[in-house]
């Protein structure tokens, strides 16, 4: 089985492939000072509770943007599992796809991830919006090319940013969408602020990178908030929440094939 781990600024989102099959996933906390016997402890837990043995992985694909997991699954994978991890990076990708940044190694890897996968399964031009703990803009050409893109702060960054430097405004519930867009209190104005104000937000870029492209590009969601911000978009899509996680798959899929 393939164990692929992708770790973000927020959240680690950590999946077990049989094949081609993603037979379970878990979505957990990035805990930056976590030390590799713990991790193991946190694995083995999950693993259990879904009958898999630690024994049954025999590869492990990794992207992450938090330098610290670097030692941290390092350790984990080579002393619990018997295993050298392939770390992904821009280098590991450009047979894959050609990344037209200027600085191809500035891109985070997992913003290749998700490019890789979603070009593998639409294979038209396309724009990724991932929410995160920033909300990034990536932008694929026809012929599978990674051409850039635009990072944000991400709906929860703004909404702490607001909690914390306005005094008088209180934590509010952002997991729903209020019911109107003008609000009558002061929470409700808080909550479309956030919530519809990322939305337009999302549209007002995804409308202004399209007039740079030559081709209409398919608009893509994922990452944690994906389904609220997409169910306000005008322009979103499709919502596909397994992205980095196929992405690391179909990496480790091709470059086994390679020479």
């Amino acid at each position: 089985m393939l164990l692929v781990i992708d770790v973000g600024n927020t959240n680690t989102v950590i999946g077990v492939y049989d094949q081609d099959v993603l037979k379970q996933n878990w979505r957990i906390r990035t805990v930056r000072d976590n030390t590799a016997d713990e991790f193991n402890v946190l694995a083995s837990a999950l693993f259990s509770d879904k009958g898999i043995p630690l024994t049954a992985i025999t590869r492990v694909a990794i992207s992450s943007v938090v330098p610290s997991s670097v030692g941290i699954l390092n350790g984990f994978t080579e002393k619990y599992l018997q295993l050298s991890p392939m770390w992904i990076q821009p280098a590991s990708v450009k047979k894959l796809m050609p990344i037209l940044y200027s600085n191809p190694n500035e891109v985070g890897a997992d913003r290749i991830v998700n490019a890789v996968a979603a070009y593998d399964k639409y294979r038209t031009g396309l724009i990724i919006i991932d929410f995160g703990t920033a909300t990034t803009f990536d932008v694929i050409s026809p012929a599978g090319e990674y051409l850039g893109g635009a990072i944000c702060p991400g709906v929860m960054i703004s909404a702490e940013a607001l909690f914390q430097k306005a005094s008088r405004l209180p934590r509010v519930e952002i997991f729903s969408p209020p019911q109107k867009v003008i609000g009558t209190d002061t929470i409700g104005s808080m909550q479309s602020g956030i919530i519809h104000g990322n939305a337009a937000m999302v549209d007002g870029m995804v409308e202004r990178m399209k007039k740079e492209l030559e081709n209409p590009p398919k608009i893509i969601a994922t990452g944690g908030l994906a389904p609220l911000i997409a169910g306000l978009s005008t322009t979103i899509e499709a919502v596909d929440q397994s992205l980095t996680l196929e992405g690391l798959r179909i990496i480790v899929r091709e470059l086994d094939r390679q020479p």
